[in-house]
């Protein structure tokens, strides 16, 4: 593991941050890139995802609390794009798209972008306690917890809403709640927490199949026809991850709950041949994207860093082979710090583009890599 752990600490270090700090900044008119050329040059979709204002603020904060010292002049200009241009109020909180030039093209309140506002928010306050992030931060959970409740149980994904129920905001809203309630202690963030946690254990995941559903009902109940039986595989595996969090922070027990998901996820969602994670697949196995992006790959590599925590189970299996497929694969590209985001089943890359929402998946994937790193050596 020491040359694939060098590696990757070079890849982020040496590579990613410079590139993105650098060519992932729009020097027009400020904010984040949406993406970038496969080449490494400029590529405009006319757009730019709320969430990838939040998430490149919490990629520079965490950089800076692992001793990049440009982390925090990188976070803080981020931060300042992100509530200029995303902030909406506290009755509507976080926009979901901008333009270009950063007007807000997508006013929708929208879980997902809500929940990574809030998850910045609690990284950058950790290297920037100031009452105005705080005062963002308790007025975005301010909006979850009110106007976005269900009447029922949960909390709307969109407002207004379209579509079916989701899992996937509730997921990020844990993680979102987790990382504020490290930050700040603030009994707020571990009730939410603690609420979505039942939400998991009581709709979400189906503990004699192991599976974690995606598309629901009004009543939070699996969909009738074949979205009801969606599984993907990453999201198992980050759900693992972010369960045994909530172990370490509020001492929920989890461990079946995470054994499950892993299990299922490896046993189903992984081409071992190739050591990829697939996209989706049917909750028996079958294939709907056999496919396999970035992100369901990182989130393997948490997953098994938090069932080492969890039971002591050996990581370095699953570690090494999906480590040496991103770097030999995915990252393998000029310029060095970038990444191939898709490929098919066959292992074909492709991805049209470099997208920066990307980076959150790596640095953090990586990060929880090195954390334990010493500790790896014994295996």
């Amino acid at each position: 593991m020491d040359l694939e752990i060098k590696r990757l600490r070079s890849w982020m270090f040496d590579h990613a941050l410079p590139l993105w700090a650098d060519r992932g900044w729009d020097r027009v008119h400020g904010g984040p890139v949406e993406e970038l050329a496969l080449d490494g040059g400029s590529s405009d979709p006319g757009f730019k995802r709320v969430r990838v204002f939040c998430r490149q603020v919490y990629v520079y904060s965490h950089a800076y609390l692992l001793g990049w010292q440009p982390g925090i002049t990188h976070a803080k200009k981020m931060y300042d794009a992100m509530v200029s241009h995303c902030w909406q109020g506290p009755d509507l909180g976080w926009a979901k798209l901008v333009t270009s030039d950063n007007q807000i093209l997508d006013p929708t309140t929208d879980l997902y972008d809500n929940a990574f506002a809030l998850f910045s928010l609690g990284w950058f306050y950790r290297i920037s306690p100031t009452p105005d992030v705080l005062e963002y931060m308790h007025q975005t959970v301010a909006l979850i917890d009110t106007k976005m409740r269900h009447p029922k149980l949960g909390f709307w994904h969109q407002i207004p809403a379209k579509g079916p129920r989701l899992q996937n905001p509730h997921m990020h809203s844990l993680e979102a709640c987790l990382a504020c309630f490290e930050s700040t202690q603030d009994p707020i963030f571990a009730r939410l927490a603690h609420e979505i946690i039942g939400l998991f254990n009581g709709h979400f995941y189906d503990p004699a199949r192991r599976t974690l559903c995606e598309y629901f009902d009004d009543n939070l109940d699996r969909l009738a026809d074949e979205k009801g039986h969606w599984v993907e595989p990453g999201h198992q595996f980050e759900w693992a991850w972010i369960l045994a969090s909530a172990h370490k922070l509020l001492g929920v027990d989890v461990t079946e709950q995470v054994e499950g998901l892993i299990a299922f996820g490896e046993e189903k969602g992984v081409d071992h041949a190739r050591a990829a994670t697939y996209n989706v697949i049917l909750d028996d196995g079958r294939f709907v994207d056999a496919g396999s992006r970035t992100w369901p790959n990182t989130e393997r590599l948490k997953a098994a860093v938090a069932l080492f925590e969890l039971t002591g189970a050996d990581p370095v299996p699953v570690l090494r082979p999906t480590l040496q497929l991103l770097l030999n694969h995915y990252l393998a590209v000029e310029p060095l710090g970038g990444w191939i985001d898709a490929f098919d089943q066959a292992g074909k890359p492709i991805a049209q583009a470099m997208p920066t929402s990307t980076f959150y998946h790596l640095f953090l994937a990586f990060a929880e890599v090195l954390r334990v790193a010493d500790r790896l050596k014994a295996h």
